[in-house]
């Protein structure tokens, strides 16, 4: 949960009387304002209690569980704090406000409201500045995840190779949403693509709420969480999944390895047999350049999570098998189960050797992190 100065405090100066401002009403408001928009679009995530005894937003053991975290103001030391209570040994971060920061097409798009692409990079280069130095607390247990802005592909190419080689981090991540309606096989992304492969880390993408980018997964004829949330991460991931793996991206970045997350597993042996079904189909002639099915592409380059509490994951390892699945605590949001996502993921009706591959096995190969024995904690 990044500060709500974040970029008040780290953004190039140049840009830090435009530096997008974290609301900071509620202990746990992820919006963030950006020129004249805020995001979540929607609105906040009301920290709502129990309502007819059905569980409603923030949850009230919440208040207790998030207390310490919240009184340090969520500050790097209180993330190994319940990375301990958790028990995880390593774990990759990705953002909160972050999720959403970017959300906005360029000004060719949206006018004065849009994001300047000098801008976008600096928007992306301040929050991983901040990262690096929120992981320096504990460098052998935090790795970073870097933040690209795709409005300026050659800034984005630069930003993963500073990301990686200088701060160290483990990861590129984007958001779903596609910026001036281009999708992600398009020829443009290429030389991210190609400088991601290049750097030997995975290409994530992370879904996370409603933004003013088209198409719009969180379908926005629904205006409460209930809906729009059940739609907005699978529908992100799904459609991403669909342009890297039939829209040629694996095809020609053989050894790209891609994280799809925070959008559950159990569609995808669904949605690739359709999307086989329509490879065989059509492919002949709209996909010509393809050698593999959609498929294939998708198990052999993609990784996907499964989260605490996903009992339809055992229909997804019938399907695909267990190697390309990696866990997430979702820490510290309202459907997080924090302290007890690792204890309510071993419940689920899975193998206990595909437990050990997702929680250690699978996040190492995805990461590039070798798996090592820690000191005891104090």
């Amino acid at each position: 949960m990044e500060p709500p100065d974040l970029w008040q405090r780290y953004i190039d100066p140049a840009f830090r009387h435009a530096a997008p401002q974290g609301l900071s009403e509620m202990k746990r408001d992820m919006r963030v304002r950006v020129k004249s928009r805020v995001l979540l679009r929607m609105g906040s995530v009301r920290p709502q209690r129990q309502v007819e005894g059905r569980r409603a937003g923030w949850r009230t053991d919440h208040d207790d569980v998030y207390a310490e975290s919240e009184a340090r103001g969520w500050d790097a030391p209180s993330q190994v704090t319940a990375m301990d209570r958790e028990g995880l040994d390593m774990a990759v971060l990705f953002p909160s406000r972050g999720l959403f920061v970017l959300g906005l097409d360029t000004v060719e798009m949206m006018g004065t409201d849009g994001l300047e692409p000098e801008f976008a990079a600096a928007i992306a280069r301040a929050y991983n500045d901040w990262l690096h130095d929120f992981c320096a607390t504990a460098p052998e247990r935090m790795f970073g995840a870097a933040m690209v802005a795709p409005h300026d592909i050659d800034a984005a190419v630069a930003e993963a190779q500073r990301c990686v080689e200088t701060l160290g981090f483990k990861a590129v991540f984007l958001s779903p949403g596609a910026i001036n309606r281009r999708p992600w096989h398009h020829p443009a992304y290429d030389p991210l693509w190609a400088e991601i492969e290049r750097l030997g880390v995975p290409l994530a993408f992370h879904g996370g709420g409603q933004n003013y980018l088209r198409p719009d997964f969180s379908l926005e004829i629904f205006d409460k969480l209930m809906m729009w949330h059940t739609f907005s991460q699978p529908l992100g991931i799904m459609a991403t999944a669909v342009s890297l793996c039939s829209g040629g991206v694996l095809e020609r970045f053989p050894k790209l390895r891609v994280a799809l997350l925070e959008g559950n597993c159990a569609w995808a042996p669904w949605l690739f047999h359709r999307l086989d079904e329509h490879y065989a189909w059509v492919g002949g002639y709209e996909a010509p350049d393809l050698t593999m099915k959609p498929s294939e592409y998708f198990l052999r380059n993609c990784f996907l999570s499964v989260e605490a509490d996903e009992e339809p994951a055992r229909q997804y390892i019938e399907w695909f098998g267990d190697e390309n699945l990696v866990f997430s605590t979702d820490y510290p949001h309202g459907d997080s189960k924090y302290p007890h996502s690792v204890e309510a993921f071993r419940k689920l009706p899975i193998p206990e050797v595909s437990q050990i591959r997702i929680l250690g096995q699978n996040w190492s190969r995805l990461y590039g992190i070798p798996l090592r024995k820690l000191a005891p904690r104090g």
